[in-house]
């Protein structure tokens, strides 16, 4: 890959495919619900205020992925 030869180049964080799957895993769980504690196999729990700091962490996440590939693409 373009710039491996640069010293401080990582080039894990520069791979497009694995940072598009390991966005990708992050947006899925956006869709899953928490699981519902003490009934496995029932229904999940919806509690907005959880649900919403969950999947802002989520997307922090996300964010963070992209924030390092793009720091990485920089540096090449």
């Amino acid at each position: 890959m373009p710039g491996q030869h640069l010293p401080g180049a990582n080039q894990e964080f520069a791979d497009p495919e694995r940072v598009q799957a390991e966005v990708a895993a992050l947006l899925a769980e956006l869709s899953a619900g928490a699981p519902n504690p003490g009934f496995p196999g029932a229904p999940t729990v919806h509690s907005e205020g959880t649900d919403i700091v969950r999947r802002g962490k989520i997307l922090e996440q996300a964010h963070e992925v992209l924030v390092q590939a793009l720091a990485t693409v920089d540096k090449i």
